[in-house]
């Protein structure tokens, strides 16, 4: 029998997996073998190996194209070796660089292609990685926020609904986050971060700077709220299972999520993770809220339950969307189709795309 902590990342993470590219037959060979927590960012980054040598091995032959899918695939499991990874840090960090050798590999042999960008934020430099859609001058751009446990590795089946529609994606680490995890700790008040990507994507003349949406993903989806509230350069929201206030949520959260947010928020003890996680709230927020937002939840969500989205959509004073996807678990990964594309259709008619 697997520990609880494996049964646990099973139960509340198995649909996330595969929806954002890593093969179902990799997940449960993967997950089957494993009987330890101890076990997991190993047991997943040689998985992952695999592919990063087929990728590499597909880019020796010339076979660019073939080389950027099989290394974005080896840097979502690398990002799953270490996503909620926290007990050994040293483990965890090495799990991280992989991913992001991996995907910053991918990067220019991807369709579209991407790019990694340095974005100026208080004194250092948030990374992210941008793509833009093929034959399009001066696209729009949806900034993607990342959660709790998600990196910009991670987002290749998130970004290409937009891209397929003609907008730009800008998906990035912010505090807590990925890349600057180590360095700058979780916040709350997250339009500090969106305000310096929104300053670096006006600061290029091949996007448009008019038409900027944003959306995020779990406690993204906070950070994209939040960030609607705050900056109104941004022109339309998607919040995917998005807490209103995530101190209350927070003691109901499994223990794997608990523990990192307080890695994360560079707390020293859990009471300490308890008071800053009151810092992470839409209360006074969400009523300033007036571009149009897209709100989602699923309906058996354990992590984020949907009242969060009943919440924040009672209290936005813009046009909403508020769909509570029936059978949905957290961000309703099991039932993407449900609501994903139809979410890019929305931004893309709130951007001014014409339909494709």
């Amino acid at each position: 029998m697997a520990d609880a902590l494996v049964q646990s990342a099973i139960s509340h993470w198995a649909p996330r997996f595969v929806s954002n590219g890593v093969p179902l037959t990799d997940f449960e060979e993967v997950t089957r073998g494993l009987e330890r927590w101890d076990d997991w960012c190993r047991a997943w980054s040689a998985r992952a190996a695999i592919h990063e040598g087929l990728g590499r091995e597909a880019l020796a032959d010339g076979f660019r194209f073939s080389a950027g899918e099989h290394l974005t695939r080896a840097a979502v499991c690398y990002h799953f070796s270490k996503f909620v990874f926290v007990a050994d840090y040293a483990q965890m960090k090495a799990a991280h660089a992989k991913a992001v050798e991996c995907r910053n590999l991918a990067l220019p042999h991807l369709q579209p292609p991407g790019e990694r960008v340095l974005i100026p934020y208080e004194g250092g430099t948030l990374a992210g990685n941008l793509r833009k859609p093929a034959g399009v001058a001066r696209p729009p751009v949806v900034v993607m926020c990342m959660g709790l446990d998600s990196a910009k590795e991670e987002m290749d089946s998130n970004e290409t609904v937009f891209l397929a529609r003609g907008m730009a994606t800008l998906a990035f680490d912010g505090p807590g986050q990925g890349e600057a995890e180590y360095d700058m700790p979780i916040r709350g008040d997250y339009e500090a971060p969106v305000q310096a990507v929104i300053d670096y994507i006006k600061s290029r003349d091949d996007l448009d700077p008019d038409r900027i949406g944003i959306m995020g993903v779990s406690l993204g989806g906070y950070y994209a709220a939040r960030a609607a509230a705050f900056d109104k350069r941004i022109a339309a929201c998607l919040s995917f299972s998005g807490p209103y206030s995530w101190v209350e949520i927070f003691d109901g959260r499994n223990e794997l999520s608990r523990e990192a947010f307080r890695v994360r928020s560079h707390s020293k003890t859990m009471d300490e993770a308890h008071e800053k996680a009151k810092t992470l709230t839409l209360a006074g927020a969400a009523m300033n809220i007036s571009c149009p937002i897209y709100i989602v939840a699923g309906e058996l969500d354990r992590l984020t339950p949907p009242a969060n989205a009943e919440r924040i959509a009672a209290e936005v004073a813009g046009p909403k969307v508020l769909q509570i996807v029936k059978g949905g678990n957290h961000v309703v990964n099991n039932r993407r189709y449900m609501y994903q594309t139809q979410a890019a259709d929305w931004m893309a008619r709130q951007l001014g795309v014409p339909n494709t």
